[in-house]
């Protein structure tokens, strides 16, 4: 087996110092090998403290997490000023070298709810991940009723293979790789087709109100989370409160969670819990549902199970009325401060291409681009390149709008190979961005979940078609618009995404469908340091991993 090097991410919130009155919370997390037996078949695979998924962190808002990672084998929390911390491999950090450790060290600042921490290099965040539950300070209520009971529910997904010999097998040929086995709910896939399995089950007590903690860790699927009989009020979205809204579907893209409120009011009985995939586009996915139950105290044994439909698997009226749903609190206490006034105007188009390849099977390979540059991972960490002014390994030139304009959503360029490079841009410290996302048809037109390291972002607009600057600009909300880390540019439209760029240091932006980012969606934005020391960025910690 080769060597697993290993670096973290952590979607939370990070600042120096600490809070008199928080606590210091230490973790300690061994990535060790596991046998185990899914879907009738056995298999070692990648884990944290062998869990599948991972342990979940608990803290409070304002706490400091720390957190020793070794790694025994031969993928957010916005870390402010602490980049070291952040986890992309050859981005913030180098992985961590089998039989080595490294400490991430963290302050929890202005998020408060769920968040997920996984694997950020190849695909070991198949099973390299777990919850973040941020509990709210100490004396601050919740800004809705306090639940009876909380439950972290991860959804994720499964391959009988080794996921590492997925990824090579689809480098070596070009092609897409193979799709999952099973979607899995808090680790277990449920009954398949000729494999009988036992799934989740969710014990609740009549009358009780639960606060589920839902968090999609599945590499490639979007998906739909619903239980038979039940409401959800949503309350929570990427660690950020949003006015509570009742829904009977939930609508997860890779990367993201969602806090909802399930109340028990129905009579004695088993309900059925489904998980089913989203794909709008004509594509190859795992279309199988995954099913787990909802059992009330003092159901007897072996009750029928009480179903529901589940939604079809192109219900894109359902996932965009989920979304347009979210709406951030706005509130005195938890404002949205979302930017006015604009200093960085970029306009980023999403695309799948095709690249030369000597040594793939038909001389070419599908790739992904935004505006056209496919990245390259350098052979040394951006930030490291950044802090100590090293030179070569990247440009800062990354273009803020695609080099042609085309029909994005229409006809296509006859030419679809892209430009290959390791290019950032630049931004000053404290300047505002707004970054319209526009999806295209090139080949496989499809929604992109896009995750933005090191800040929250505020989703301003989002269409179908082309954006118009002119006309779709004058409806951006800009009053209350949900604050998120992983947003969804949809199937042949846009979304366009506001923050302010005062956190110093480099952050990745990049599609949280893994088969896009191993194909070159990604890029990445160096902040420079402001004038004073609490805005810079502090200088490497001594363990810091080697390339």
């Amino acid at each position: 087996m080769e060597p697993r090097l290993l670096p973290l991410l952590f979607l939370v919130a990070l600042s120096f110092p600490a809070f008199a009155h928080s606590l210091v919370r230490h973790y300690k997390f061994s990535v060790v090998m596991k046998n185990t037996t899914k879907l009738c078949s056995s298999k070692f695979f990648v884990t944290v403290n062998g869990q599948f998924p991972g342990p979940t962190l608990y803290a409070r808002e304002d706490d400091t997490v720390i957190v020793r990672v070794t790694n025994h084998v031969p993928h957010g929390v916005r870390q402010l000023r602490t980049g070291w911390s952040d986890g992309p491999a050859y981005v913030t950090q180098c992985p961590i070298q089998p039989g080595q450790g490294f400490f991430y060290n963290f302050t929890l600042t202005g998020q408060r709810g769920t968040l997920l921490w996984h694997a950020h290099t190849s695909w070991l965040r198949a099973t390299v991940h777990g919850a973040i539950v941020i509990l709210p300070k100490r004396g601050v209520p919740y800004p809705f009723p306090k639940p009876d009971k909380q439950k972290v529910i991860i959804l994720g997904e499964w391959w009988k293979a080794d996921v590492e010999a997925v990824l090579k097998q689809s480098i070596a040929t070009g092609f897409p790789p193979n799709i999952s086995d099973a979607h899995t709910i808090n680790g277990h896939p449920g009954p398949v087709s000729g494999c009988t399995s036992q799934g989740y089950t969710l014990h609740v007590e009549s009358g009780k109100t639960y606060l589920l903690r839902i968090v999609n860790a599945a590499l490639n699927d979007e998906l739909f989370f619903k239980i038979a009989g039940h409401y959800l009020t949503v309350v929570e979205a990427d660690a950020s409160y949003v006015k509570p809204f009742e829904a009977d579907t939930l609508f997860i893209s890779p990367g993201q969670t969602i806090n909802a409120i399930l109340t028990a009011n129905k009579g004695i009985g088993k309900y059925l819990i489904a998980v089913t995939p989203f794909m709008d586009a004509p594509i190859f996915f795992d279309n199988l549902t995954s099913i787990a139950s909802l059992r009330y105290k003092g159901t007897p044994p072996f009750p029928k199970t009480i179903l529901t439909t589940i939604p079809p698997l192109n219900a894109t009226a359902l996932s965009t009325k989920f979304l347009d749903s979210l709406r951030s609190l706005n509130s005195n206490i938890y404002p949205a401060l979302v930017p006015l006034t604009i200093d960085h105007s970029l306009f980023f188009t999403i695309s799948v291409g095709v690249n030369p390849c000597a040594t793939c099977l038909n001389g070419t390979k599908l790739v992904s681009d935004i505006n056209n540059v496919t990245y390259v991972l350098p052979t040394i960490a951006l930030l490291q390149a950044h802090y100590y002014n090293i030179k070569g390994v990247y440009t800062d030139d990354f273009p803020a709008k695609p080099p042609i304009v085309f029909n994005y959503t229409g006809t296509q360029p006859a030419n679809i190979q892209t430009n290959n490079g390791t290019k950032v841009y630049r931004l000053g410290f404290n300047s505002t961005v707004q970054i319209v996302l526009q999806g295209t048809a090139m080949i496989a037109p499809e929604n992109h979940p896009l995750h933005l390291h090191g800040f929250n972002f505020f989703v301003v607009g989002s269409g179908l078609g082309n954006f118009d600057p002119l006309n779709d600009a004058k409806s951006f909300n800009l009053v209350d618009p949900v604050e998120r880390n992983t947003v969804g540019v949809p199937n042949g439209g846009w979304t366009a995404i506001r923050f302010r760029a005062d956190n110093p240091g480099v952050w990745f932006l990049h599609c949280h469908l893994e088969v896009h980012t191993t194909w070159g969606l990604k890029m990445a934005f160096l902040v420079e340091n402001g004038e004073g020391p609490n805005e810079s960025l502090i200088p490497p910690p001594k363990d810091l991993p080697k390339c």
